[in-house]
């Protein structure tokens, strides 16, 4: 057994900390996937690369409004998809070099790791070649997740993809349908059918983004369904189907007795953490009921000494800047372990790029009602203000969520053009507590700019 001083599994997040501060640390790095985790190889990088060429489609058919004649002429998806992984798949493999070739400390085993006893691991070889086994005197656990998969689709033997397939097909399929409704989901639907391919649906929920605020998931439902065929409270009772592609097609019988016929199946279900694969147990590793890591506010394991964890297989959050904050933390307190630092999962913004764009902070409407706040609530539209005017916008909207008396803001919730970057001044405005009055007043608003909707928002509150 080959024991070093740290082992972290996983090169997403928690190959991030390893920086100077361990320089003098026999390391051990594993990895059974791509190195670089989720969010570079298929998550909000490339995703956010195709969302942008798809931005970019939906502004030239649209640009009539405004006067301009133009048309989108053709969709090059091979030239999209190589521009998007020629950029990234150098930056994994730059990594990957780094860390074996360049950091003399660190050795990387390329495999699957699983607990075999209290910090102790066997890595079963990814090339096959055997299994190698490994202790710590502390792991950090950085494992991730994957898709979730119904277990109706898995067992169907028909062909579908994920989030982390589908961006690398070889040609765009003409029908699409996508099981799912959330942030995956919606994204995606924006994606391909920007990009020319029939969008459908099959959402279980009677709305889509149902977990955010009702007026912003109402008012994304209702475009969606305008744009996409979605069927919505509806669940998949059989699948079938021969291929995918120019191949074959799939065929989905809803519950209702209606059916979705497509050339490709995504699934856009979710995903799940990975530490179900890991033998946590065997380690003494507690673990919630859905599965992720059970931590303390250190980010340490609440029960096995020496095992940390952070990101997607312990956080309530799969969002990597959350991933990256947990990092932060177990990277000093590693570091530093007689200066123990907390870590903060307060005022956690989200951002889904969809069409349009959409981003909150803080409490919903419902859940500041369910604490027994009392509240004041404002909804701005986005073309009330001049520059939401000058883009014709008909649909973007702000709606914030105020304490009355404290003037207190609560929540901000967007859907709009720029939603993900408006929001960034509401979230430091209540990380750091200013009341919606020294928002609103205490600065100029550039005029005419689109902020504008948020302070005519913040002047609307009955604080």
């Amino acid at each position: 057994m080959a024991h070093h001083d740290l082992v972290v599994v996983g090169t997403g997040s928690g190959n991030t900390f390893l920086d100077e501060r361990f320089a003098g640390l026999d390391i051990a790095l594993v990895e059974h996937g791509v190195f670089g985790g989720t969010c570079l190889n298929v998550g909000c990088i490339p995703t956010k690369m195709y969302v942008y060429a798809a931005d970019v489609a939906e502004i030239v058919r649209h640009a009539h409004t405004y006067g301009v004649d133009a048309s989108v002429d053709k969709i090059r998806w091979t030239d999209i998809r190589d521009r998007v992984f020629g950029r990234i798949d150098p930056i994994s493999a730059g990594g990957r070099e780094y860390r074996v070739d360049r950091s003399p400390n660190v050795t990387v085993y390329f495999g699957h790791a699983a607990f075999t006893g209290d910090r102790e691991l066997s890595v079963e070889r990814t090339d096959g070649s055997g299994t190698d086994t490994i202790s710590g005197g502390r792991v950090v656990v950085a494992a991730g997740s994957r898709p979730s998969v119904p277990p109706l689709v898995a067992a169907s033997g028909v062909p579908f993809e994920t989030s982390d397939t589908v961006m690398r097909l070889d040609a765009l399929p003409r029908r699409m349908a996508i099981l799912g409704g959330g942030y995956i989901a919606s994204e995606f639907a924006h994606v391909f059918s920007a990009l020319g391919v029939e969008v459908t649906m099959i959402v279980r929920g009677q709305k889509l983004l149902r977990h955010l605020d009702d007026t912003i998931a109402d008012r994304f439902t209702e475009l969606a369904t305008a744009r996409w065929d979605c069927r919505l409270g509806r669940q998949v009772s059989a699948v079938s189907g021969d291929g995918t592609g120019d191949v074959g097609e799939v065929r989905l019988e809803l519950d209702d007795g209606s059916e979705v016929v497509a050339d490709t199946l995504l699934v856009a279900t979710g995903r799940v953490p990975n530490g179900d694969r890991m033998d946590l147990d065997r380690a003494g590793v507690t673990v919630h009921a859905d599965g992720r890591v059970a931590v303390d506010e250190y980010q340490r394991s609440v029960s096995a000494d020496g095992v940390w964890a952070l990101g997607d297989v312990s956080s309530p959050y799969q969002l990597k800047h959350v991933a990256n904050h947990e990092a932060k933390i177990v990277g000093h307190n590693l570091a530093h372990p007689a200066e123990l630092r907390a870590a903060s999962h307060d005022l956690v913004p989200a951002a889904v790029f969809t069409d349009p764009q959409i981003a909150a902070v803080g409490m919903t409407e419902a859940e500041a009602r369910a604490a027994g706040l009392d509240i004041t609530v404002k909804v701005q539209d986005y073309g009330d203000v001049a520059f939401g005017w000058a883009m014709e916008d008909g649909t973007g909207l702000c709606k914030l969520i105020a304490e009355k008396g404290t003037g207190r803001l609560l929540g901000a919730h967007l859907l709009g053009p720029q939603a993900s970057t408006l929001v960034q001044q509401l979230i430091q405005a209540m990380v750091f507590g200013q009341t919606v009055g020294e928002i609103a007043t205490g600065q100029y608003w550039i005029h005419p700019a689109l902020p504008e909707v948020i302070e005519n928002a913040l002047l609307g509150l009955e604080v």
